[in-house]
């Protein structure tokens, strides 16, 4: 029977209740792959909330878990974390990406022996996370603009993750040394580890100060406000592609994930791990070892085209891939949608250094193929344009092909692309 199970407040029971509703999530979950509706993760995570309000805590007690967060490379440091960690034992992650709380009894409920649970978690649900989880280490990534619509304005983001790292004084916080942002949400920790992802390109959404609202000053190398805001010193930097450890020690990445963003987060996974035991001579080995996250950065063949499938969903985000394929000098399209899981509004593409593709041959696609050829006619780029990703890939030139695409854009690609 499971009548009552959520209004039960009998603390002797709460095991039962929720070995009784992780039992019927499970069941949900493999209803729905049997149905052929999908993975069922979701879905089990979500049956299990129902039928107990206190499932995720009870999932996570007994375990170590680390919390990952920030507007850009959730899901890559998660999956970084998650293989690092694995060296000290088995872990549980949600390291797909399904990053709010159903997500995450779904990944504790498919790994239940795990001792450790590295948790991706959306910016809007850490405060949830964290009182449920009582996490050991919170990793604090980045912060800036993404769905305004959904989410707000930067700084409130910072205020909320200040508030939990506040309402969380048994983690240890490992934050992002160059994001002002992170550093006025990090701030308030009882232990805080400052790392120094490799140069200043965070401080484009901190002009004004988080603390006090003055101008920040960003002309320097070191960022710092007047009211005492300032770039800490980091205990970890990035320098090239080589991480500095704590203790000094210079180790040469040589990751199988490419661009500057994933030094910097292979060194925030790293500065994690080592809090809970696992040295960087341990974990680094096993971080190299992810070449693809969730099809990110991952080769599909789409059109009868082989293509390198990346990720941008907010400024700071399509900053990073414009620099991967400008290095790359491949051909490269750009699929943009504007769904819910977007975020409607677009006029962060006026934000985006599209200048940067000049000299390449440019593709756009989407169903706001539009708006995004006429942003790259401004940036004086060429473009060729058809709303129907697969139409134009065809009218690429040959060879092997770029392509950036947006949250549900980069959905559909993978529906639509064979490995």
């Amino acid at each position: 029977m499971v009548v009552g199970l959520v209004g039960s407040r009998d603390p002797g029971g709460k095991r039962r209740r929720t070995l009784a509703a992780t039992k019927l999530g499970k069941g949900a979950a493999w209803l729905s792959r049997t149905a052929g509706l999908g993975e069922g993760g979701i879905i089990g995570g979500r049956v299990a909330m129902a039928l107990d309000r206190d499932v995720l805590s009870g999932l996570a007690s007994g375990r170590t878990v680390v919390l990952v967060t920030g507007t850009n490379g959730k899901t890559t440091t998660t999956s970084m974390v998650t293989r690092a960690l694995s060296a000290a034992g088995p872990v549980a992650s949600n390291s797909t990406g399904a990053n709010m709380p159903d997500g995450h009894v779904a990944a504790l409920m498919a790994r239940p022996e795990a001792r450790y649970a590295v948790l991706e978690v959306d910016e809007m649900h850490l405060d949830i996370a964290a009182e449920q989880t009582k996490p050991a280490v919170i990793l604090l990534l980045n912060l800036s603009r993404d769905q305004i619509d959904r989410v707000g304005e930067v700084r409130t983001v910072a205020a909320r993750l200040r508030q939990v790292v506040v309402d969380s004084p048994q983690a240890v916080v490992v934050a992002n040394a160059d994001d002002p942002m992170v550093v006025f949400a990090a701030e308030p920790a009882q232990r805080v580890v400052w790392v120094s992802v490799g140069g200043g390109r965070w401080t484009g959404d901190a002009t004004s100060c988080p603390k006090c609202g003055e101008r920040i000053d960003v002309s320097v190398e070191r960022w710092a406000c007047a009211c005492g805001l300032r770039r800490p010193e980091p205990a970890w930097a990035v320098r090239d592609q080589t991480v500095i450890t704590d203790s000094g020690r210079e180790l040469a990445l040589q990751l199988n994930l490419p661009g500057q963003v994933n030094y910097g987060n292979a060194a925030l996974a790293m500065a994690a791990v080592a809090q809970l035991g696992v040295v960087p001579e341990a974990a680094l080995p096993r971080i190299r070892e992810v070449s693809e996250v969730a099809g990110r950065y991952g080769d599909l063949v789409i059109g009868g085209r082989k293509v390198r499938l990346l990720l941008a969903k907010n400024p700071a985000g399509w900053h990073e891939m414009l620099q991967l394929v400008r290095a790359s000098g491949r051909p490269v399209m750009l699929v943009v949608n504007a769904r819910e899981a977007d975020g409607f509004d677009l006029s962060w593409l006026w934000d985006v250094p599209f200048e940067q593709l000049a000299g390449l041959q440019v593709v756009v696609a989407g169903e706001r193929a539009a708006d995004m050829a006429v942003r790259l006619r401004y940036a004086r780029v060429d473009v060729t344009m058809n709303p129907d990703p697969v139409e134009a890939v065809r009218m690429t030139p040959p060879g092997d092909l770029d392509v950036i695409a947006n949250y549900t854009a980069f959905r559909m690609l993978r529906v639509k692309g064979e490995a």
